[in-house]
């Protein structure tokens, strides 16, 4: 990273504060009448800023999306966002007209209770597709997380807790920076995504907090291409899911001079966030539903950084290399063939292929190689294949994750 590590998430940030509670939201979607803290874990957060954001999102490209999404957009033209709520175990998706009554209430509550307006609120749920929020349990889980806000990176570390489905562990990252006009600003953030993970926009649910002051619409100009850079840079299973949101919020707290584009200020700022955000990227290829290994891909060489993405992007998410790396197969020839069909020019004579820093491929063919070493890379718990494509300065990296049976048994009873 580019300063100094923070822990904390959301509220590692000056000027941030959370609160969690229990609800047992998924419990009540499939039927069941859990009263509030009766279940065993958080399943909803409440993340305040004591000053009005500079904010911004980049969205699900799904044509189907969940009732959040929608209210969020609309929430964001008025730019001035103060607060956030999360619920898992339902995601409001295909809900129709009651999806977005729940969805706006969910504002409103959390607004009610933080003296704010609804349109300052942003709204994001994940879980099950197709069942209407339990609102008696979140309407309660609301005024309990709201009354209960507090700074700090325990506060930080139970709303990353709170947000997760079929995450294993929690995913935070935070960072202090040296503005080059002097002053320090941090950065912090949490996500949630272990399936159901092939973005095309952010990731599943990524929030990123920060206390720099910036102009009005700083956020909005940068979001997504630090998200084409970061998020929009995983994939675990191929699918691009209903809720996919990725926001960043800017509260001014640590009361530097406004940044704006084009200064050595923002381009520091800049730099933080989007090491925020590939550490969180990272995070949630590590932890793909089944996963046992992270696999990243290194492109260089690429006629520019868009097909770099893009060969990147195609090789990770290539279900014939996942099942080679979870079985120690050394078939290098199912990368080249990723790389082949991503849409990225391609020169075979050109192309150098490496994995864990062995050379497989290069001149238009397969080197001699010991097969045991390469079998032998495919068996850590981080692999690395790198490609250089030898046309341009183009370059880029992408994460994945081995495909297991483990994948499969996870969501085929996902619920039940």
């Amino acid at each position: 990273m580019s300063g100094r590590a923070l822990a904390g998430g959301v509220t590692a940030a000056r000027g941030w504060r959370a609160g969690t509670a229990a609800c047992g939201i998924k419990e009540a979607t499939n039927g069941e009448d859990p009263v509030l803290g009766s279940t065993d874990r958080d399943d909803l957060t409440v993340v305040y800023s004591e000053r009005p954001c500079d904010a911004g999102g980049v969205f699900t490209q799904n044509k189907v999306k969940s009732a959040s999404v929608v209210i969020d957009q609309l929430h964001l033209k008025r730019n001035r966002i103060q607060g956030f709520v999360v619920s898992s175990g339902n995601a409001n998706a295909c809900t129709g007209g009651q999806g977005f009554r729940d969805a706006l209430q969910m504002a409103k509550v959390t607004a009610d209770h933080v003296d704010l307006d609804p349109d300052q609120i942003i709204v994001g749920t994940t879980g099950v597709i197709g069942r209407y929020l339990p609102m008696v349990q979140v309407k309660a889980g609301i005024e309990h997380a709201a009354r209960h806000l507090a700074a700090g990176a325990d506060a930080g570390a139970r709303a990353a807790a709170a947000i997760m489905t079929t995450d294993t562990v929690p995913k935070t990252a935070g960072v202090e920076i040296d503005l080059p006009s002097g002053g320090t600003v941090r950065v912090g953030g949490m996500c949630k995504g272990s399936g159901m993970i092939h973005p095309n926009m952010a990731t599943m649910l990524a929030f990123v907090t920060t206390d720099a002051a910036v102009e009005g619409g700083w956020v909005a100009a940068c979001v997504k291409r630090i998200a084409d850079q970061s998020f929009n840079q995983v994939t675990v299973d191929g699918d691009s899911s209903t809720n996919d949101s990725f926001l960043i919020f800017a509260n001014g707290a640590a009361q530097n001079p406004p940044i704006a584009h084009g200064t050595a200020d923002s381009a520091a700022l800049e730099a933080a966030i989007l090491d925020v955000a590939r550490d969180l990227a990272r995070q949630i290829a590590r932890d793909g539903e089944g996963a046992t290994k992270l696999i990243e891909v290194r492109i260089e060489g690429a006629q520019d950084h868009e097909q770099a993405r893009a060969a990147a992007r195609s090789v990770a998410a290539s279900n014939l290399v996942k099942t080679a790396v979870h079985g120690g197969d050394p078939n290098w020839g199912r990368i080249v063939c990723a790389l082949g069909y991503s849409g990225s020019e391609l020169a075979i004579d050109r192309l150098r292929l490496t994995i864990a820093g062995l050379t497989v491929f290069e001149h238009g063919a397969g080197q001699e190689v010991d097969l045991h070493q390469v079998r032998t890379a495919f068996e850590k718990p981080e692999i690395e294949i790198r490609a250089d494509l030898g046309l341009g300065d183009g370059k880029a990296e992408a994460w994945g994750c081995d495909l297991s049976a483990e994948y499969v048994h996870i969501n085929a009873d996902y619920t039940t």
